[in-house]
């Protein structure tokens, strides 16, 4: 099931595959089973968690490290043994992504045609800068309608997307109404790749509205890790477009339903086996990074 890279594969009825990173795995468990319990857990149990999902615990060490260097873990060592707690960014992160799996949800109902529009210039040298602020205008639901123009449906808070990149002078915010001749439809067709987000709903139904999710995992704690993580690699990269401008079969609404209805089905049998495998302590504040 897993890739000389170490990434985990699903694969739909037709054998098309869809490879999940270590870490994005490692953050659907941290969400699920650490974030606000005020608790570390230990480094072989959290390998004894994702060899179940066919991840080495060289893999597995190798995601935590790297985790700790971008100040999403901290160390805390008791006696021989190593637990990974969270940090504040790492819980401010995990948070986001819970809001944006059962908060949002994955279709725009109530949107009042008001769009955010987002104007930049930065120096052309600029790459790592205009990288990030892309990345962050991609996740809070924008899309590219022309060069250095992006726009969302909706009223953004951009001050916040954009926190801590230092960019707000080459940044210019609007909040505006389409006006004829153009058309909402026509601003969404051009700043959003209508055909692909479809898509990706549907390769996610592919593989999980089926009687056996996943039949290469061995229990339902494997099945909801990847079930959340596929899920919310695809509502990230969902700008939860307006519902009356999409079509009636839009592809969203059926698979939200597909994901609710497995989460919950997998979630006390998931608890009872992280209950059971998980060797945890106390976060305290002064830990070894």
């Amino acid at each position: 099931m897993t890739s000389a890279n170490e990434d985990v594969v699903m694969r739909d009825e037709e054998g098309a595959a869809a490879p999940v990173r270590p870490q994005s795995l490692m953050l659907s468990f941290l969400g699920l089973y650490v974030l606000d319990r005020g608790s570390a857990v230990y480094s072989g149990s959290v390998i004894d968690v994702f060899a179940r999902m066919g991840v080495s615990q060289e893999a597995v060490r190798s995601t935590l490290a790297r985790m700790v260097k971008r100040d999403l873990l901290v160390r805390h060592r008791r006696g021989r043994r190593m637990y990974f707690g969270l940090t504040p960014r790492s819980s401010e992160v995990l948070r986001d992504g819970h809001d944006r799996v059962w908060g949002a949800g994955a279709v725009n109902r109530d949107w009042d045609g008001t769009w955010t529009l987002v104007a930049f210039s930065m120096p052309e040298a600029w790459h790592s800068q205009r990288h990030d602020l892309r990345s962050r205008l991609v996740w809070a639901g924008f899309g590219s309608l022309q060069n250095g123009l992006w726009i969302a449906p909706g009223r953004i808070d951009v001050p916040a997307v954009v926190a801590g990149l230092g960019l707000e002078d080459h940044l210019n915010v609007m909040n505006a109404h389409a006006a004829r001749p153009t058309e909402a439809a026509q601003l969404m067709s051009r700043a959003f790749d209508i055909a692909s987000i479809a898509a990706r709903y549907r390769a996610f139904l592919g593989r999980w509205d089926r009687p056996r999710p996943v039949p290469d995992v061995s229990d339902d704690l494997a099945r909801q890790l990847l079930l959340h993580t596929d899920w919310l690699q695809l509502v990230r990269s969902d700008p939860r477009l307006p519902a009356q401008h999409l079509p009636a079969d839009w592809p969203a609404i059926r698979a939200e339903r597909v994901f609710r209805a497995l989460s919950a089905q997998y979630d006390a049998p998931a608890k009872q086996l992280a209950d059971a495998v998980l060797d945890t302590v106390p976060a305290e504040p002064q830990a070894d990074r």
